[in-house]
C-alpha cells in the first residue's frame, strides 16, 4: 500500500501544537487532533510482522480508530457496507439531499448537537409524511440519512444525504407499493414541509433554552430579534435536491462505499505543505465541476477541518421507516417476500476503495518477495522502540 505524499497527520503534527496553544479548544477537539497525529505511530503500539518466506521484517503500528481520521475509515466502512449488503432490495434507489441555508448553518456552528439532531428529525418527518400521503406514494418508506457538514473548500455546509428505495410497504403491510419509474417524491413539496418542520423545531428549541449565540449572532438572545431572524428564513426557498436515481443495488453499494464514512478532507486531496501553507484539490460545482487547487494558511486549514468535529457520541448515520433499527430484519424479509425475491440471492461482493486508507485484518502479501505472507511475531507496546525496523 502506497502512502500519500502528504497526510492530514503530517499537517497536524507540524502545526497542531501551536494551534492548540493559540486557541481554546473543547476537549473532544484536542483528542481528535492528538488521535490523528499519533495514528499508526509507535505512540499507539502495534506489532512486528515477518514474511514466512523471505524473513523480511517490519513494524506495523496501531490505528487511532477516530471517526474523523482519513486513515481509519476503511475498516469501519467495509463492515458497515457488509451489513447493508444484505438489506438492499432489487428496486430503484433514489438519492435526496437536504441542505440547511447559511443563516441556519451559522446557528448550527455553536449548537451542533442540537441543530444537527433537529436536521435529522425534520428530514425524517418530511420523507415519512410525504411518502405516507396517498396523494404521493401512500406507503411506508425505508431510508437512511448520512450527515455531511462540509463543502469542497472545507467550510461549514451542513446537509443530509438520504438514500431512499423506490417504494414502500402498504398500510396493511400486504403489498409493496412501487413509485413511478425515475420519480420518487416531489421536491417542491419536500422542500416546503422540510422548511416548516425545521423552523418550528428550531423555535421550540429556542424557547426551551437549548440554543447559544455568540459573536454577530449574540443579539438573537432577545426574542424579538430571533423572531425577526426566523421570519427572514421562512421567506426563502430551502434546497432539496433529488439526484438521478441509482440503477440498482450495485450502484447503491458503489455510492455508499464513497460517501458514508467520508471525512471532511481525504489525504488524496492534499497536495503540499510549504511555507506554513496547505494546498489541496477541490471541485468547483459552479464552474462545471472543474478540479482546482486552493492554498490556505496552515492555521486556517486546521480551523476549517475542526469545524467538522462531531459532538461526542453523535450518530451521523441514521435509519428510518421500515429500515429503522428495531424491526429492520423482519421488515427486510417481508419486503423481499412481497417483491418475490429469492432471499438467498447474493449481491455483488464489496470491493474496498481507497486502498491506502483501508485497514486489513487478514495477512498481507510480503512487499519484498511478493510470495510469502506477513505474519505477526511480536507485540509492540505504546512508545516502544524495537531495534528491528523494516529490515530484509
Amino acid at each position: 500500500m502506497l502512502r500519500p505524499t502528504l497526510e492530514l497527520a503530517d499537517i497536524l503534527r507540524q502545526h497542531g501544537p501551536a494551534y492548540r496553544q493559540a486557541h481554546a479548544l473543547p476537549v473532544h477537539q484536542h483528542q481528535l487532533m492528538r488521535a490523528i497525529e499519533t495514528c499508526r505511530t509507535a505512540a499507539l503500539g502495534g506489532h512486528v510482522e515477518q514474511c514466512d518466506h523471505c524473513q523480511h521484517t517490519r513494524n506495523s503500528y496501531n490505528s487511532c480508530r477516530n471517526r474523523h481520521c482519513p486513515k481509519c475509515q476503511g475498516k469501519a466502512r467495509d463492515k458497515w457496507l457488509a451489513d447493508r449488503r444484505a438489506e438492499l432490495l432489487p428496486v430503484e434507489y433514489f438519492h435526496v439531499v437536504f441542505t440547511l441555508p447559511q443563516a441556519i448553518a451559522a446557528i448550527a456552528y455553536h449548537n451542533k448537537a442540537v441543530v444537527y439532531d433537529l436536521l435529522f428529525r425534520a428530514v425524517a418527518a418530511t420523507l415519512l409524511t410525504i411518502a405516507r400521503d396517498p396523494k404521493h406514494l401512500g406507503a411506508e418508506p425505508g431510508f437512511f440519512a448520512v450527515l455531511h457538514s462540509w463543502g469542497q473548500t472545507i467550510l461549514h455546509h451542513p446537509h443530509l444525504h438520504c438514500v431512499v428505495p423506490g417504494g414502500g410497504l402498504s398500510p396493511d403491510r400486504k403489498r409493496w407499493v412501487r413509485c413511478r419509474p425515475g420519480y420518487c417524491l416531489p421536491v417542491k413539496v419536500l422542500s416546503a414541509l422540510f422548511r416548516r418542520l425545521f423552523v418550528e423545531s428550531l423555535e421550540q428549541a429556542y424557547q426551551q433554552g437549548k440554543l447559544q449565540f455568540f459573536s454577530e449572532l449574540e443579539p438573537l438572545h432577545h426574542p424579538p430579534a430571533f423572531a425577526a431572524y426566523l421570519k427572514r428564513i421562512r421567506s426563502r426557498k430551502w434546497v432539496v435536491y433529488a439526484k438521478a436515481p441509482f440503477g440498482g443495488p450495485e450502484q447503491v453499494l458503489a455510492y455508499l462505499g464513497r460517501y458514508t464514512h467520508r471525512v471532511a478532507i481525504s489525504n488524496q486531496r492534499l497536495r503540499s505543505l510549504q511555507d506554513d501553507k496547505v494546498t489541496f484539490d477541490w471541485r468547483d460545482y459552479r464552474d462545471h465541476n472543474r478540479s482546482k487547487t486552493m492554498t490556505l494558511e496552515a492555521e486556517e486549514f486546521i480551523r476549517r477541518f475542526l469545524l467538522h468535529a462531531l459532538p461526542p457520541r453523535f450518530q451521523r448515520i441514521r435509519h428510518y421507516g421500515f429500515l429503522a433499527n428495531v424491526h429492520r430484519r423482519q421488515n427486510i424479509a417481508l419486503c423481499r417476500e412481497l417483491l418475490t425475491t429469492d432471499p438467498t440471492q447474493l449481491l455483488p461482493e464489496i470491493t474496498p476503495t481507497d486502498r491506502d486508507e483501508v485497514i486489513l485484518e487478514e495477512p498481507q502479501l510480503c512487499p519484498v518477495c511478493r510470495v510469502g505472507w506477513m505474519i505477526r511475531i511480536e507485540r509492540l507496546l505504546p512508545f516502544s522502540r524495537p531495534e528491528r525496523v523494516d529490515s530484509s
